[in-house]
């Protein structure tokens, strides 16, 4: 499995992605799932893919020799919708190919792929790619995109994230989200590739590739789980039976009928709801029946 995200904003575009690859417990591999292709001063796009890996491998090999009915690659598109459509297109021909045959052998097709950049004389952009080879593409109303492991990692980004966070937070937002997926899943494992690209530049601004030996990711590793803690600690308990008007944090009031649906024992255990105190059975004299 993986986890990689990518973010929007208006200051340019956050790559994140994991480099774990697994069949199984005891089939851990590493590969590195973040492509970049760059002509600097002219254009700067990001692919990073989730999914069966045979399959990711075919496409990016598929859209690095394909060009569309016009003759364009992903290095000639006049946009990035352009290039989107040319790798969804790349999709699409891998299942054609290799879909039946997956089939039979009880596999899906399954992938899934962000893909983001700039070319010169438009904005940055950002698309989420899906098996069919459709996509959506990132607005306002949505900053990021997340394929694989994406549920432990989206709160913080959902609490955090805004189209003016700047780059530099938007790249520690994603460490932490990241930092989330792998302390709760074992399918996400370093190292990491981290890509921030400041629009107009086109050219890659910064990136690294974070192990278990880079300091800051050790430091959000360190203190972030620290941190939550302290404030879970200072988060008041809930007070309970009280009425909402006289205390503070009431959780249950007095005046509301708090009461859960209870089931109905059957029948012929209803008296057992009930039983005969152990005071009452030690004075019993024994027989038979109650061996």
């Amino acid at each position: 499995m993986t986890y990689c995200v990518a973010l929007r904003l208006n200051d340019g575009l956050v790559f994140l992605s994991d480099s774990r690859t697994n069949a199984g417990v005891d089939q851990i591999g590493t590969y590195r799932k973040m492509n970049v292709y760059e002509i600097p001063g002219e254009r700067v796009m990001v692919l990073m893919t989730a999914g069966n890996l045979s399959i990711s491998q075919s496409i990016r090999q598929i859209v690095a020799d394909r060009s569309n009915a016009e003759g364009h690659n992903l290095w000639t598109a006049k946009s990035m919708y352009e290039a989107a459509q040319i790798l969804g297109d790349a999709i699409r021909q891998a299942h054609d190919r290799d879909a039946e045959e997956l089939h039979k052998f009880g596999i899906d097709f399954n992938v899934s792929i962000i893909f983001g950049g700039q070319i010169k004389g438009e904005q940055c952009r950002l698309f989420q790619m899906y098996a069919a080879g459709n996509f959506i593409e990132s607005h306002e109303e949505n900053l990021y995109f997340q394929i694989g492991e994406a549920k432990y990692g989206k709160p913080i980004l959902d609490r955090v994230v805004r189209p003016s966070t700047t780059l530099d937070e938007a790249a520690k937002a994603a460490l932490i989200s990241m930092d989330s997926t792998l302390r709760s899943n074992i399918s996400v494992g370093l190292p990491l590739d981290l890509l921030l690209y400041e629009k107009d530049q086109l050219a890659v601004s910064h990136f690294v590739t974070i192990d278990e030996r880079n300091q800051y990711f050790q430091m959000i590793r360190n203190t972030w789980g620290d941190q939550l803690k302290r404030v879970f600690e200072t988060t008041a308990d809930p007070v309970w039976d009280a009425a909402p008007e006289t205390k503070d944090n009431v959780l249950s009031g007095i005046n509301h009928g708090n009461t859960p649906v209870r089931v109905a024992p059957p029948a012929g255990l209803a008296r057992d709801a009930h039983p005969v105190p152990l005071q009452t059975l030690a004075h019993q004299k024994p027989n038979s029946e109650q061996y």
